[in-house]
């Protein structure tokens, strides 16, 4: 049987909505939008990929996509910017001195520029709703949005490694070398554009140990959790 993956469940919210005028957007009642800040290997994905297919369940015409990597297809297509641009934005160390002189010079965007572009996807993602956000510091961005809500998936080292094996094909040492750069430059990402510490358990709505629960028990429990909280105002319960 033939399985949609999530780029191309990307691809097909964005058509879905790519015929909507702002009026359109304004008028109708955007679905719930979920941000998950994740720990590298917390297993996100699997996550994201079961709680998508429980809310089209709830409500099988409505059409749901996660975002993550992709965003930046997004960005890219949102902002007509070159492809050339791509890995730019996946660097997120990229010096900001030199960014900003290559847009004075060479009109290149600077990291600066590109942050903000993303933040502007991302509020339009979110005031379309039924998506899920994930890091970009996307909890911040849409922090006051009503239809919001935002998950912190964490677990131990220990068992966040064998799943970044799986999905990398890894060894051990280098999914730890992976996962300590990741955490790292997720938590650098979040300081130096939001100024917010990515720990901070003041800015989620829910924080999940993924090492003391299955990929299903951590779906159900968010899928409550939103419903609980967005349900009644969106239609979805």
């Amino acid at each position: 049987m033939y399985r949609i993956g999530p780029v191309e469940k990307a691809r097909h919210y964005i058509m879905a909505h790519s015929s909507d005028d702002d009026e359109d957007i304004e008028k109708s009642s955007a679905g719930p939008c979920i941000t998950i800040s994740r720990e590298a290997g917390a297993r996100a994905d699997k996550i994201s990929d079961l709680l998508i297919n429980y809310f089209q369940k709830i409500n099988d015409t409505s059409q749901w996509a996660v975002f993550d990597k992709n965003i930046i297809e997004k960005v890219l297509q949102d902002h007509n910017l070159p492809n050339t641009l791509r890995k730019l934005m996946e660097e997120k160390k990229y010096p900001a001195m030199k960014s900003i002189m290559n847009e004075f010079l060479v009109g290149q965007p600077s990291v600066w520029s590109l942050a903000h572009k993303t933040t502007e996807t991302i509020l339009q993602l979110a005031s379309i709703g039924n998506v899920i956000i994930l890091d970009r510091g996307a909890n911040v961005i849409t922090a006051k949005l009503p239809n919001t809500f935002h998950v912190r998936l964490v677990a131990p080292i220990e068992d966040r490694i064998p799943h970044v094996q799986t999905l990398y094909n890894f060894d051990k040492a280098e999914a730890v070398e992976f996962i300590k750069r990741e955490d790292a430059d997720r938590k650098e990402y979040l300081m130096n554009y939001f100024h917010k510490d990515i720990t901070d358990p003041l800015i989620y709505n829910l924080i999940i140990n993924t090492g003391n629960l299955s990929d299903e028990e951590c779906a159900e429990i968010i899928e409550n959790a939103v419903i609980k909280k967005l349900g009644a105002s969106l239609s979805i319960n």
